[in-house]
């Protein structure tokens, strides 16, 4: 079973979100139930990225690797071509 490591952006928080999921469109509409949690608090997250894994350790080691970043540079360099380093 493929698995997922994504990125969502909310606007109106002006924050990103990295998870990992083996469903990615169930979990992104999750994301926009009114739920308890971090994502709960708004609305209007997008999906802005995801990479495809042939399995579930190998997507949590990646969401682990991007999380360490701590870095919102690295992230949209990620994003927008495929870089995990700025320029």
């Amino acid at each position: 079973m493929e698995h997922y490591v994504y990125i969502l952006y909310s606007l109106s928080a002006n924050k990103y979100y990295v998870g990992v999921t083996s469903d990615l469109v169930e979990r992104v509409r999750r994301h926009h139930s009114n739920h308890k949690g971090f994502t709960g608090k708004y609305s209007d997250w997008k999906l802005v990225y995801s990479e495809g894994y042939q399995n579930k350790s190998q997507a949590l080691k990646r969401e682990l690797e991007i999380k360490r970043w701590k870095s919102r540079k690295r992230i949209e360099c990620l994003m927008n071509d495929g870089s995990e380093h700025p320029a």
